[in-house]
């Protein structure tokens, strides 16, 4: 409708002034004529139509401006209703959440009389810096806490249960630590019982034990607490059972891959009933049992080959001869003849020459050829011969390696002779009898403890054994196709075997899938006081944590979340929390299937309303150049941003430069005993098992010595580079590199399917296991307090292709000094 104002009717002219005499006739006229109330036809239409149209335009001009003033107001006062509800109902949300949103009642009177007493009772060297406590004292539902080498972990976190327990009054029984490894247990038990003594708090021996745990040691509880598993057994800790029921393995080093014999029998069982209820798992061992006997073949164009084939007659002159030397010694063992071997001198030509067998299996329709056992006299030769029989024998293998085309199965000794007559003889409880190199493995192991490993590594990414294998593809004629499809059958057979000894046994890889994110019913099983324990949980090593404990830690909290504060009447310990500590750059048991993905990305994994990040940077072991030169060597592995460590112990203000020369056992010995003598402790480093037997040959009246002293006055301690992690040395002498040397086809599948690795990346496994060569270099450098020497064998051959840490050392930096290259004398400083 318009607003606007209407128009005004236009004003009338007045009319023309009358003579007077007329005015005078027209009022006197007028006043008879209004006495008689008579009306001027013309006139009365004319006043009439002047006060309509001055009435008219007055009203319209009075409506208007009311109406305007009055339609605006009610038009302000219009409102306009816009619905916007949407059309769905609404479906409440599911809370999956880990923690409550809570807070620890830290006050600032609480805090200021804690550190007044930490610094009356601790000495100045123990006194926390800034950030251990932001760590001490972190009162978010989670906390993450970055602590490189040497940055005081150990004394924070006894500092922290120390706060929870005696200033904030929680109970012990509502806590537990989590260290990684029997002896890391025992030292932070020491050192917390230690500790509660400087606040005159009684802390027994049982009760510290109680609280400080490993992962399998508080897993083991939880299964036991279920209706019939009140009894079972562990299989990691079968033979190491104690009067009482106790076992002494259950805080063993959990990446200790050793099989022992009463874990063997068990293997064997059930490898001995699997292999006679199922005809596929037989005809599956069978090929295997022939691709793993049979002799490799040789390419025609290898060195031995072409340095060999030029005695082709010679050697075919003497075989015959030759062969009645081995068979003799063979007789003489007791190794021959074998049963299921028949005897039986067949000849094959090779190059045109004939040489013998010594025997055929009808059950693999492979041929025999006896080797030289290794403890027979290496000098022992055929009468008149030039060469010793292992040499002869050497040129006899690589012929038939290169030119030979039967099946050939090369007994290379007595002992594998009686694994395989074993097998052979149907001895099924003795095992197949064989060893299996699954591809991407360092060297061959018998077959059931290869199915141990492959399993334990596919059940450690939190992948089930056959589901994973379901998964698996292997090109045509690849024979580990035919070994996981062995080891899916074997594994179920396995499980149930156990389960159905009295008392049941269980793998501890099964009894965390059990209580994983996958079987939350499960832990709905269990009673209060077995789930309380895992209320407020601190972690040490954070970094070496795999797949599948993740899975069960996080099931865990949320199931204590479930039951929310029904779960902790009467209680002063409340909810639940998380405090993890680690080091990204210390991730070294990725081949055990652990990986540093769940630390670096901690705050997504464990999801919490707030999160506490802390990041110990300050060393208190190490000098600066010790510290640097193992940053530089690892900084090229992917890492939490912001990590610089900072030398703040007594070591930081002598620096001098780590040594890195030629590889040099004599020169290593040399130097070890000058820091030796020196009154120093000295740590040997070694990557093989050999490099022990090879040291200890210039180390022996050291050795003798310290085998000569008690325990606690030892110096000198000889190591691998992983068990040394957690240690250190005054002085610490590496031997050998830390090189990736091979390629794992079934690794890197099952660590697509686990999400590990890279997206889109195929290899995921092995170029993860790169990054860990540089991280296992830092480990062996930072265990170093003064002074720390690298001694480096020159790669040939393939392997001077593969990846090595040593690669990252820079000599232009002040933190190294490179030797290699320079003259003896030199490299002897």
């Amino acid at each position: 409708m318009s607003h606007e104002r209407p128009k005004l009717p236009t004003d009338l002219t007045p009319p023309a002034q009358l003579p007077w005499v007329r005015r005078l006739a027209a009022r006197l006229l007028g006043r008879g004529l209004s006495r008689l109330q008579a009306q001027h036809r013309d006139s009365w239409f004319q006043g009439h139509a002047n006060g309509q149209r001055t009435g008219h335009a007055d009203g319209l001009r009075e409506g208007y401006e009311e109406g305007r003033v009055d339609g605006f107001e009610a038009g302000r006062q219009v409102l306009v209703i816009r619905d916007t509800r949407p059309d769905a109902h609404g479906v409440p949300g599911l809370d999956d959440a880990l923690f409550d949103d809570w807070r620890l009642p830290l006050t600032p009177e609480l805090k200021k009389r804690f550190k007044a007493d930490v610094a009356a009772r601790l000495p100045a060297h123990a006194q926390p810096s800034a950030a251990q406590w932001k760590m001490i004292f972190s009162d978010t539902p989670s906390t993450c806490v970055i602590a490189g080498a040497g940055a005081g972990k150990s004394t924070s976190l006894v500092l922290r249960i120390l706060l929870l327990r005696h200033y904030l009054g929680f109970e012990l029984e509502a806590m537990t630590v989590v260290t990684f490894t029997r002896e890391s247990r025992k030292d932070f038990i020491a050192r917390l019982v230690q500790v509660f003594g400087l606040w005159q708090l009684a802390l027994s021996p049982v009760q510290a034990r109680e609280l400080v745990r490993t992962f399998h040691s508080r897993i083991l509880p939880l299964v036991r607490s279920l209706p019939g598993f009140s009894q079972v057994r562990a299989f990691e800790t079968l033979g190491s059972e104690q009067p009482g029921g106790s076992e002494a393995g259950v805080d063993s080093n959990p990446f200790d891959l050793r099989i022992n014999d009463a874990q063997r029998q068990q293997l064997n069982l059930c490898y001995r009933d699997l292999l006679h209820t199922s005809p596929r798992f037989a005809e599956l061992i069978a090929g295997l049992r022939r691709e793993a006997l049979q002799l490799k073949a040789l390419d025609r164009d290898h060195p031995d080959v072409q340095k060999r084939v030029a005695v082709t007659q010679l050697s075919s002159g003497r075989d015959e001869e030759l062969c009645d030397v081995i068979e003799d010694l063979w007789f003489q063992a007791g190794a021959w003849p074998i049963k299921g071997i028949e005897p039986s001198r067949e000849t094959v030509e090779i190059n045109g020459s004939r040489f013998h067998f010594h025997g055929h299996i009808a059950e693999l329709d492979a041929w025999v050829v006896l080797g030289f056992d290794p403890k027979e006299n290496q000098q022992y030769k055929r009468p008149g011969a030039k060469l010793p029989v292992w040499a002869e024998w050497v040129i006899k293998r690589t012929l038939f390696q290169a030119f030979c085309d039967k099946p050939v199965i090369w007994l290379e000794n007595y002992a594998a002779a009686k694994r395989l007559t074993a097998s052979l003889a149907g001895d099924a409880v003795a095992g197949p009898g064989f060893d299996y190199k699954v591809k991407g493995e360092l060297g061959a192991a018998p077959l059931l403890d290869a199915f141990v490993g492959a399993a334990g590594f596919i059940e450690n990414l939190g992948l089930d054994v056959s589901v994973a294998v379901g998964g698996m593809s292997f090109p045509q004629g690849d024979t580990d196709a035919l070994f996981f499809e062995a080891l899916s059958l074997y594994w179920k057979a396995l499980e149930a075997h156990l389960l159905a000894q009295s008392p049941p046994i269980m793998s501890y890889n099964r009894m965390f899938a059990l209580f994983g994110e996958n079987n939350p019913e499960n832990l709905r099983l269990l009673p209060d006081p077995m789930l309380r324990p895992l209320s407020h949980l601190m972690i040490d090593e954070f970094q070496d944590v795999s797949p599948q404990i993740v899975s069960w830690l996080r099931a865990c909290l949320r199931e204590i979340r479930r039951r929310g504060p029904a779960m902790h009447v009467g209680q002063v310990a409340q909810h639940s929390s998380l405090l993890c500590v680690g080091d990204d750059w210390q991730s070294i048991y990725g081949w055990r299937g652990s990986s540093p993905k769940y630390f670096m990305e901690f705050a997504k994994q464990f999801v919490a309303p707030s999160t506490t990040r802390v990041m110990l940077a300050d060393n208190y072991r190490s000098h600066q150049h010790i510290i640097d030169a193992a940053e530089h060597i690892v900084k090229s592995a992917p890492a939490i941003a912001g990590k610089k460590a900072r030398a703040c112990g007594p070591a930081a203000e002598q620096p001098v430069p780590v040594m890195v020369m030629e590889r040099d056992e004599a020169t290593l010995a040399r130097q070890l005993m000058d820091h030796y003598r020196d009154g120093e402790s000295v740590m040997l480093l070694y990557r093989k098992s050999v490099d022990k037997s090879v040291i200890a040959e210039h180390l022996q009246p050291l050795l003798n010595h310290e085998a000569s002293l008690p325990a606690a006055q030892r110096r000198f301690r000889q190591l691998t580079y992983h068990s040394a992690k957690g240690l250190q040395a005054d002085a610490v002498f590496m031997l050998g590199d830390c090189q990736h040397l091979t390629r794992s086809p079934y690794k890197n599948q099952v660590y697509r399917q686990a999400g590990l690795g890279r997206a889109g990346d195929p290899e995921g496994y092995d170029n993860a296991q790169k990054d860990e060569i540089l991280r296992l270099a830092y480990v062996a450098i930072t265990r170093a307090i003064k002074h720390c020497y690298w001694h480096v064998e020159t790669p040939t051959g393939e392997a001077a292709n593969l990846p090595r840490a040593s690669v990252q050392v820079d000599g232009n930096k002040a933190c190294f000094e490179d030797l290699r290259g320079a003259q003896p004398q030199d490299a002897s400083r």
